[in-house]
C-alpha cells in the first residue's frame, strides 16, 4: 500500500489560489444551494424567508472556504459561525436534521465547485485537490456537528425556560391569584381548553415512591393530568374528559397512590383552580395521619368545617370528651376506638365487636360509659352529631 504523499508548499498555494477564484462564485453557489434546499423541503422556506437563508447561508459558505486554506494557528471562524447558526435555527424551529443537512448540501456544492475550477481540468492539478478532500470534508463534518451540538444545547435551554414559564403560569393558578388573561395564557401555553370541567387533587406523597411510576399507574384516556411537586404534597390539576366525574377519577386514583389525598369539587375552568386546590387541600386536611385512601370533600363535608376551624374544633372536643380526656391513656384509647369502629359499622353493636375481636355487650357497655362521661346520648340525633364531629376533630387535632 503506497504512503500518501505529503502537501508542499506548491499544493497549498494551488489550493489556496483554486478557493480564492472559488469566492466569486459564492453567489451563483447560494443560488442553487438555496434551490437544492427548497426542493429537499418546504420547511425551510416556512420558517426562514428567502432573503434571511440567502444572506446567512452566503456568508457562511464564504466563511467555509476561507477556512479551507487558512493557517491551521487560526481561529476557526467557521465553527464560531455554525455555533451561532445553530442557535439561531433553535431558536426559530428549524428542524435539526435539516439544518444537518444544509451544511452537507452546502459542501457538496463547494467540493463539487472545486472540481469544476479550471484546477480541476488539469490532472496533476487534480490530484492534488483530490488530496485535500479528506480535509474538506473534515471541515464541513466539523461545521455540521458544531451546528448540531449548539441547536440541541439551545434546544434544551429553550424547553427549560418554557417549562419554567408553564409551571409559573401553573403555580399562578393555583395560588389564585388575579390577573387579566392568565387562564388564556395558561390554555394556550399548556394545551387545555380554558372553560371545561376540571378537578384539582392533593397528595400526601411518599417520598419513597416513585413520581414517574406512580404517573404511569394512574394513566386514563378519561383524563389529563399536570402534576405540580409541593414541599410536603404533590398538587394535580385534572381535566375532566366527557363522560368522566369524580367518581371515576377517585376510583382510578384510590389504591394506586402512594399515600392520602383529598378531591376537590369539579370547577368550571382555568380560572377556579386556586379555589380548587383550597378546598382539595381541605379535603385531604380530613384525613388521619396513617391513612392511606382517596376523599372527596363533598363527600366529608362535616369533618371538613371541623378542620377549617381549630379554635372551635379544639373547644368542641373539651367540652364533648373533656372527662374522657381525663382518663388513663390506655382507657380514653379504648373508649374512642369502640366509638369509632361502632359509628364506621354504621351503628351496629355486632358488627363493631367483630372489628374489636371483642364481645357485643362489650361493645355496649364502652358506649354506655361514653355517653355517661360525656352526658349524651348516642340515641339522641343532635347529640350523636356533637360526638361523631367532635371524635373527627380528636383525631384530627395536631397534637
Amino acid at each position: 500500500m503506497s504512503r500518501r504523499r505529503p502537501r508542499t508548499g506548491q499544493d497549498w498555494r494551488l489550493l489556496r489560489e483554486t478557493c480564492t477564484e472559488l469566492l466569486e462564485r459564492v453567489p451563483e453557489l447560494v443560488d442553487e444551494h438555496l434551490r437544492q434546499l427548497s426542493a429537499y423541503s418546504e420547511v425551510y422556506g416556512r420558517v426562514l424567508s428567502y432573503d434571511v437563508q440567502w444572506r446567512e447561508a452566503e456568508e457562511a459558505m464564504r466563511i467555509g472556504i476561507e477556512t479551507i486554506v487558512a493557517p491551521r494557528t487560526s481561529p476557526r471562524r467557521d465553527l464560531e459561525y455554525a455555533e451561532e447558526s445553530g442557535r439561531r435555527r433553535a431558536g426559530q424551529g428549524l428542524p435539526v436534521d435539516l439544518l444537518v443537512h444544509a451544511y452537507r448540501n452546502a459542501g457538496y456544492l463547494v467540493w463539487d465547485a472545486l472540481l469544476e475550477s479550471p484546477a480541476g481540468q488539469d490532472p496533476e492539478k487534480l490530484a492534488v485537490l483530490m488530496r485535500s478532500a479528506t480535509m474538506v470534508w473534515a471541515a464541513v463534518d466539523a461545521q455540521a456537528a458544531a451546528a448540531a451540538e449548539a441547536y440541541r444545547t439551545t434546544e434544551m435551554e429553550l424547553r427549560r425556560r418554557t417549562d419554567e414559564q408553564l409551571q409559573a403560569l401553573l403555580d399562578a393558578l393555583l395560588e389564585g391569584r388575579p390577573a387579566p388573561g392568565l387562564a388564556a395564557r395558561a390554555a394556550a401555553g399548556l394545551d387545555l381548553p380554558e372553560h371545561g370541567p376540571y378537578a384539582v387533587v392533593v397528595l400526601r406523597v411518599d417520598r419513597r415512591d416513585g413520581r414517574e411510576a406512580f404517573h404511569r399507574r394512574i394513566q386514563n384516556p378519561g383524563f389529563r393530568f399536570i402534576w405540580r411537586m409541593r414541599t410536603d404534597c404533590e398538587v394535580g390539576v385534572v381535566a375532566l374528559g366527557s363522560g368522566e366525574g369524580l367518581d371515576e377519577l377517585t376510583a382510578l386514583l384510590d389504591g394506586r397512590c402512594p399515600g392520602p389525598g383529598g378531591v376537590s369539587p369539579v370547577v368550571a375552568g382555568l380560572a377556579e383552580l386556586g379555589h380548587a386546590r383550597r378546598l382539595a387541600e381541605l379535603a385531604l386536611r380530613t384525613c388521619p395521619p396513617d391513612a392511606t385512601g382517596i376523599v372527596r370533600l363533598d363527600r366529608r363535608m362535616p369533618t371538613a368545617l371541623v378542620v377549617s376551624q381549630p379554635e372551635l374544633a379544639g373547644r368542641l372536643v373539651t367540652d364533648v370528651f373533656g372527662e374522657v380526656l381525663a382518663l388513663e391513656p390506655g382507657d380514653r384509647a379504648v373508649l374512642l376506638e369502640t366509638l369509632d369502629a361502632w359509628l364506621s359499622c354504621e351503628g351496629s353493636a355486632g358488627r363493631a365487636a367483630g372489628r374489636l375481636y371483642c364481645h357485643r355487650n362489650t361493645v355496649f357497655n364502652r358506649l354506655r360509659r361514653l355517653e355517661q362521661l360525656t352526658s349524651r346520648s348516642l340515641s339522641r340525633p343532635r347529640d350523636l352529631m356533637e360526638m361523631t364531629l367532635a371524635l373527627d376533630a380528636y383525631r384530627l387535632s395536631p397534637g
